[in-house]
C-alpha cells in the first residue's frame, strides 16, 4: 500500500502536524465527538447506523447514499470523514485504479477505512476538517481531485453553519474546476423529523455525538451556494443528500 498505514498507528494527541507546520489542536468537543467511533462501534456501524437507523429512524435508506456516490465519484477522490468506507467499498469508480485519499481526525476510523479500501491503495491524512487542511502538494493536493465526499459528516461536527462551512472551503480547495462535492447530513429543521428521530437526536446531541440542533435545510443550501454551482438537494426523511460542482475560475480569478 502506498500510504495506507502512514501516520495512523499513533493515538490522537493534542498536537499533530499538517504539512510542514504544526496546526492548532482540535477543540475538546471535536475530540470528544469523534472518540465514540472506536473499533467496537465501527464493527457494528454498518448494521446499526447504515441499516437500522437510516431506514427506520432517519428514514433514508442507504441505497440513496450509494446512488449519490455512483453519480458523483471521480477517478481522483477525497473522502472527508471516512466512516467504515462502506460506500467506497460498494460504489463503482470510473476507473479500475482510482486515486483515493482518506481524511479523518480519528486514527481508528482511518485504520478501519484504509483496510477496507486497501485494494485502492489509499493515501491517508489525519486532520481536522473544521480547520484548513494541509494542502502541501504531498499527500493532499489543492485543485487536484475530481470529487470530494462528505457523507454523514456535518451533523457530527460542532458549530454553526458558518463554522461548519470550513468543510466546504476545504472541499473547494481540494477540487479541480468542474469537480464534484457530494454527501449527506441529518437535519433537525426544515425537514420532517418524526418522533423517534427527534428523541434519538436529543440523546445524541446531549452526549456530544451529534451537533445538529441548529442545522437546517436553508442553511445547508446557503453554504453550498457561496462556493458551488449546479447544486442538487434531495430530502429523504430528515436526511439531506447534496451534490454540487466547483465552478471554473472567472477571468479576474484566473488572472
Amino acid at each position: 500500500m502506498r500510504a495506507a498505514n502512514q501516520g495512523i498507528r499513533e493515538p490522537l494527541t493534542r498536537e499533530y502536524v499538517g504539512g510542514n507546520a504544526t496546526v492548532p489542536p482540535p477543540p475538546e468537543e471535536v475530540i470528544a465527538g469523534q472518540a465514540v467511533y472506536n473499533r467496537f462501534m465501527l464493527a457494528g456501524y454498518d448494521v446499526l447506523v447504515l441499516g437500522f437507523h437510516c431506514r427506520l429512524v432517519w428514514r433514508c435508506a442507504k441505497r440513496h447514499m450509494l446512488d449519490n456516490y455512483q453519480r458523483n465519484i471521480g477517478a481522483r477522490h477525497a473522502e472527508f470523514g471516512t466512516g467504515t468506507a462502506y460506500f467506497l467499498d460498494r460504489c463503482g469508480f470510473p476507473t479500475a485504479t482510482p486515486e483515493l485519499t482518506l481524511v479523518d481526525l480519528n486514527p481508528t476510523v482511518l485504520r478501519v477505512s484504509a483496510a477496507r479500501a486497501a485494494r485502492y491503495h489509499p493515501t491517508v491524512v489525519q486532520a481536522d476538517v473544521l480547520q484548513p487542511l494541509p494542502f502541501d502538494g504531498g499527500r493532499l493536493q489543492a485543485g487536484h481531485h475530481d470529487s470530494v465526499g462528505a457523507n454523514f459528516l456535518l451533523h457530527c461536527l460542532p458549530g454553526t453553519w458558518a463554522e461548519k462551512g470550513v468543510v466546504f472551503d476545504n472541499a473547494a480547495v481540494a477540487l479541480r474546476p468542474g469537480g464534484r462535492i457530494f454527501g449527506s447530513t441529518i437535519l433537525s429543521s426544515g425537514v420532517r423529523v418524526n418522533a423517534p428521530a427527534r428523541r434519538l437526536m436529543k440523546v445524541y446531541n446531549a452526549r456530544g455525538i451529534f451537533h445538529n440542533t441548529d442545522d437546517d435545510l436553508a442553511g445547508l443550501r446557503w453554504q453550498l451556494d457561496q462556493r458551488f454551482t449546479d447544486i442538487q438537494l434531495a430530502v429523504r426523511g430528515c436526511v439531506a443528500l447534496f451534490e454540487a460542482t466547483k465552478p471554473a475560475p472567472t477571468e479576474n480569478q484566473a488572472g
